[in-house]
């Protein structure tokens, strides 16, 4: 098994470098590209109503990931409570915008994860974690040296800072973003993000230059690289065809791209019109075939079968 990204930077001692310098951007706080400048590292909280300690909703082998990341044995998720974004459709509601969860230390996120790559799962799968990336390396600082070897997964909204992203080179095996609209109008709409499409580029451009294309091995299962979510939504206001463009134009052809039909009316959707319904199956259809006339190679899809050969 191909030895995980952090374990070479731990024994460099890189690690404690990179937390520290982690630390620091939550003073003033200027993590994620809202830079709220509140003092998270004395209890002041911002957007994501995060303080100085994570809040974790739940941890768990899962098994509704992709087929590369779930294998046989699940992918070993942790869901952080809060966001950074909070989208007002979001599908986990209660997590994100309602705070549901509890506040963990640093060596109990790590434990979570021992105990996950103990039942077997095959990577640590940080769901959310833009707001707490910090928190995560102290986790992981401690987790290492319990004997933690699986790789891990990065699993975002995408919308994050380059500056951040940087710390996180060497130390994530696999990156999965979601990249949710390509109008500014819709991000603003949405989820207060006019400057979504532009920082969700830069971001997946510096995932990409740190890990390449998805790599899976001869096992099926994923260990390095980057896997794109796009989740499809009614009335095209995700405009899948301009992002799947800028995906094999300007990452790659092999982008390895998950184009997901699960959209439904969530949280606050209701009470929006061009949201409040869900997707058809023709507006499916539409998003594959756009994913396809871009030339890009790899597309996971409910139109086709879930297994992409690795190489």
């Amino acid at each position: 098994m191909r030895e995980p990204s952090c374990l070479r930077l731990y024994r460099e001692g890189e690690f404690a470098h990179r937390v520290k310098k982690a630390l620091d951007l939550m003073s003033p706080c200027r993590l994620c590209p809202r830079k709220c400048g509140v003092d998270r590292l004395n209890g002041e909280t911002g957007y994501c109503r995060t303080g100085r300690q994570a809040r974790v909703a739940s941890y768990n082998a899962h098994f509704w990931e992709e087929a590369p990341l779930v294998g046989r044995h699940g992918s070993g998720t942790l869901f952080f409570s809060s966001c950074n974004l909070l989208c007002c459709f979001c599908q986990n509601f209660e997590i994100s915008h309602l705070n549901e969860g509890v506040e963990v230390l640093p060596d109990q996120v790590a434990a979570m994860m021992i105990e996950l790559m103990e039942r077997g799962c095959h990577n640590i799968n940080l769901v959310t974690p833009t707001h707490v990336m910090p928190q995560i390396l102290e986790a992981l600082e401690i987790a290492i040296a319990h004997g933690l070897t699986i790789p891990i997964v990065y699993n975002s909204g995408g919308y994050e800072s380059v500056e951040t992203l940087r710390l996180l080179d060497g130390v994530v095996d696999i990156y999965m973003p979601d990249f949710k609209f390509w109008e500014d109008s819709w991000g603003e709409r949405f989820c207060h993000a006019p400057d979504y499409r532009v920082t969700a580029r830069a971001a997946i451009r510096e995932m990409h230059r740190q890990v390449g294309d998805l790599v899976i091995d001869s096992g099926g299962i994923a260990v390095r690289g980057l896997l794109v979510r796009h989740l499809v939504m009614p009335n095209g206001v995700a405009g899948t065809a301009d992002i799947m463009n800028f995906l094999s134009k300007e990452i790659s052809l092999d982008t390895y791209v998950n184009i997901m039909d699960q959209y439904r009316p969530c949280g606050q959707a209701d009470a929006d019109p061009a949201i409040n319904r869900r997707l058809t199956s023709q507006e499916y259809r539409e998003a594959v075939a756009a994913a396809g006339k871009a030339g890009l190679n790899r597309l996971d899809s409910r139109d086709r079968p879930r297994i992409i050969l690795g190489f």
